[in-house]
């Protein structure tokens, strides 16, 4: 383990971040690196429990008891090696995680978890810096062919796994450039596009094929990767967004947020945006309290809006957990982004009633409070709080209300998979295959929208059982 007694005496320290003043006026990641000698001895406070639970916190069952020691000692080129063998791309998931293992960690009983998020970042980052990090081609070609629809976090685990196990991979991105919600959904200040470039050049180093541009189902025939391809993996995203749908919807300035992100996104990246949405001095209203909703915050506050206001249609969180209720899983409780701290204003338990404007552009939102309670059955139900309606400048309104299932139009209704009840594409856990068996389904589009650490769970998997189903037995990822 690490020190024997460091989490008795050294206390939990967080990185330090730019000064909001300063980082509001920029788009560069606001999280600051954290000195080695400080990851050292935050590693030291790992008590490498008997029962680790940090590795079911984590989705890709990293071994962090491992690295923290090896951290702790100095180690720190083994500790990639120990990182990478379950994540591919640790400093995407060190960048944008929310850390459900630190709230696994058995420290996290007492609101002092190990910085493992730090200590991850900190890990591969040095690895970049010390050129430690290169291709791995495979030593042999097993001349199948597969390919990967889709360049997320899903897409690009998978395609990495499956080139170094000796397979021919192609990635196809509907989109001009490779990355998926890495690249487009993400913002820069939170993750910059330079850590997604280079794990591209390593993989292309790896022999993995990228074609942007295409899309599956629309610009290219779906079918035509069944019958040039061995096998094919959808990993593509869950994309068809929650609708709302209130009087008023159909005015100019409501957009949904990923739209309103993707194109901030390649402003950035030095394309020229025609029409861009932008939030300057604009009234700016975000529904939803998720992670989006905070990325529109965060964008909106840089871009220069006059106000941004935060709905959220469930009721405020604790402030704190029961921990001997909710340890050692993810708990449901009021946090602060980075984003909420750079100013606006959060309500809780509200719903939009409608919109209304002058001439075809939005200039107010309408709301309503809610009283949320459980019913006889248990089941927590909402009812309009009577003489609660309110009214509140909106020029702007961003929709971050989550998404139902992947969209259907097009490849997956050319293909014909099944889908399961929720809409997404069917696929056992175990072997990641769909109704048709040459293809392979895994991320977003499987399971349904979730978290960047959990698709890099499944592109890894969904490249084992696709190398298992090609050499019928897995030597491979």
């Amino acid at each position: 383990m690490g020190k024997v007694k460091g989490f008795l005496e050294i206390q939990r320290k967080e990185p330090e971040v730019v000064p909001v003043p300063l980082r509001i006026q920029r788009y560069e990641e606001l999280v600051l690196p954290m000195a080695p000698v400080e990851v050292s001895q935050q590693g030291a406070r790992c008590m490498d429990c008997g029962i680790p639970f940090c590795h079911n916190g984590c989705p890709v069952n990293n071994l962090i008891p491992d690295w923290n020691d090896l951290v702790y000692r100095g180690n720190w080129r083994h500790a990639l090696e120990v990182l990478h063998s379950t994540n591919n791309f640790p400093e995407f998931t060190g960048r944008v995680c929310p850390a459900p293992c630190e709230a696994a960690c058995t420290l996290n009983i007492n609101d002092q978890p190990v910085t493992i998020k730090t200590i991850e970042q900190s890990i591969v980052d040095r690895g970049w810096d010390e050129g430690w990090i290169v291709p791995q081609p495979p030593s042999h070609k097993t001349g199948k062919r597969v390919a990967v629809v889709g360049s997320g976090p899903a897409g690009l685990a998978c395609a990495q796994e499956l080139a170094r196990a000796g397979h021919e991979v192609t990635v196809f991105e509907k989109n001009d450039r490779i990355g998926g919600l890495l690249r487009y959904g993400i913002p820069d200040f939170k993750l910059e596009k330079r850590h997604v470039d280079r794990r591209l050049d390593q993989m292309r180093a790896e022999g993995v094929v990228f074609r942007t541009g295409v899309h599956v189902g629309v610009t290219m025939p779906a079918k035509e990767l069944l019958s040039g391809f061995d096998a094919v993996v959808l990993a593509g995203g869950s994309e068809a967004p929650r609708p709302l749908e209130v009087p008023g919807r159909d005015l100019d300035g409501i957009h949904y947020a990923m739209d309103y992100l993707t194109q901030q996104n390649k402003r950035i990246a030095g394309d020229d945006v025609p029409g861009q949405i932008l939030a300057t001095d604009k009234h700016v209203v975000v529904l939803g309290g998720g992670d989006t909703g905070s990325d529109c915050i965060g964008t909106s506050v840089r871009q220069g809006a006059r106000s941004v206001t935060n709905f959220e249609l469930m009721p405020e969180p604790p402030a704190k957990e029961d921990k001997p209720l909710t340890w050692p899983y993810w708990p449901m409780k009021l946090r602060t982004s980075s984003s909420h701290a750079e100013g606006c204003t959060r309500d809780f338990a509200i719903a939009t009633k409608g919109f209304s404007g002058k001439n075809g552009k939005v200039e107010v939102l309408h709301a309503v409070r809610l009283d949320w309670r459980k019913d006889a059955t248990g089941v927590l139900r909402a009812e309009e709080i009577p003489g609660s309606a309110f009214d509140v400048p909106a020029d702007l309104v961003l929709l971050a209300l989550g998404y139902l299932h992947p969209v259907r139009k097009g490849m997956l209704e050319e293909l014909g998979v099944a889908l399961d009840p929720r809409g997404n594409v069917k696929a056992d856990m175990n072997r990641y295959r769909t109704s048709n068996p040459k293809v392979f389904a895994a991320g977003d589009m499987r399971r349904g929208q979730s978290l960047v650490v959990w698709a890099i769970r499944e592109g890894r998997d969904a490249a084992r059982a696709v190398d298992a189903h090609l050499r019928q037995h897995s030597n491979g990822p």
